[in-house]
């Protein structure tokens, strides 16, 4: 809680692709926050230096991603948008935070077994710290939402007790978060393998749509989208891939899944498939035409993100302070 409003917050390493599934699961909900909400979303350029990167691409896809988050509509005057390196006080504190974990809690997380087979030669602490960090990011602003998927539920879970652990000795200084469930946004999968959630790692391109995506990109990927057997446009079980594409569709034009069934009654797969890649480019447009404008301004979006790491330390930095102190550190003069 802040300022009497409900504190949200959310993460997202910058990979440079925000793909529709990204958009209709995450942002998009976003999006229709009440005002009685602190919504702050930062791009978690720390965490995304557990893995190899390359410096100069780094740089470039970090900026891009934030120029996304703008064009899909967040408002930086409303929400708090930064950039994780931007606001020290986020590895400050879990500095305090590595105290009040148990290595044992850290060895067992999920990610960090998954990871470590996936990057056998660069197994490092901050794999391992990865957790913590994330913990830090929660509790520097008492967050009280916490929009999480299911791989970073048991991450929310170690937050939770790391929070309780610290208030039970030292009294009620971290709100313990929980986790924020969506109630709209359907659940977006692959092109290429509808039984896969779509994901911008995924190694086949033609799985996935960015929001920045360029038209004729989008309709070659809606037309070689994997469909099923049959040729009936219905949502149901034993058709995956035209159920995700009636879920895609719904969602880019605010139209019913019944609705949708309806309208393409007997026109079969290919004249759908024209329509929702149709869809999506009209619903995209606005967002790539933002995008390109905010991309050639690099100083306007490092005003915007200055602006966004400095409303984020006049919170975070009481936090610390107040931390600190409960540690028992001498305060800085």
């Amino acid at each position: 809680m802040y300022n009497n409003q409900k504190v949200l917050l959310s993460g997202i390493q910058p990979t440079g692709v925000m793909t529709i599934g990204n958009y209709i699961g995450a942002v998009k909900n976003w999006l229709t926050m009440p005002d009685d909400c602190l919504s702050i979303y930062f791009i978690a350029d720390l965490h995304a230096l557990t893995i190899k990167q390359d410096p100069t691409l780094f740089r470039q896809t970090a900026l891009s991603f934030y120029a996304q988050y703008l064009a899909a509509g967040l408002d930086p005057k409303k929400s708090i948008l930064y950039f994780q390196s931007h606001v020290p006080e986020h590895t400050q504190l879990q500095w305090a935070m590595n105290c009040f974990t148990y290595i044992g809690e850290a060895q067992r997380m999920t990610q960090f077994k998954d990871k470590s087979l996936k990057h056998a030669d660069n197994i490092n602490m901050g794999l391992m710290d990865y957790p913590v960090l994330m913990a830090a990011d929660i509790l520097l602003y008492n967050t009280d939402l916490v929009p999480v998927g299911v791989d970073q539920k048991q991450h929310l879970e170690l937050t939770r007790d790391i929070a309780l652990r610290f208030n039970n000795r030292f009294g009620d200084v971290f709100t313990v978060p929980e986790p924020y469930i969506t109630k709209n946004g359907a659940k977006i999968f692959s092109l290429s393998d509808p039984l896969a959630k779509m994901s911008k790692s995924d190694v086949d391109p033609n799985a996935y749509v960015s929001v920045i995506e360029d038209a004729d990109s989008i309709m070659r990927k809606f037309k070689r989208a994997v469909t099923d057997s049959g040729n009936e446009v219905v949502a149901s079980e034993n058709k995956p891939g035209i159920t995700n594409l009636l879920n895609i569709y719904s969602e880019m034009t605010g139209k019913s899944i019944a609705d949708a069934e309806l309208e393409f009654e007997g026109r079969g797969y290919g004249v759908f498939k024209q329509a929702v890649g149709e869809a999506v480019v009209e619903k995209l447009r606005p967002m790539r035409e933002n995008y390109n404008k905010l991309i050639s301004d690099k100083a306007y979006l490092a005003e915007v993100a200055k602006d966004g790491a400095e409303r984020a330390r006049s919170i975070a930095f009481k936090t610390v302070r107040k931390v600190y102190k409960k540690l028992g550190l001498v305060p800085m003069s």
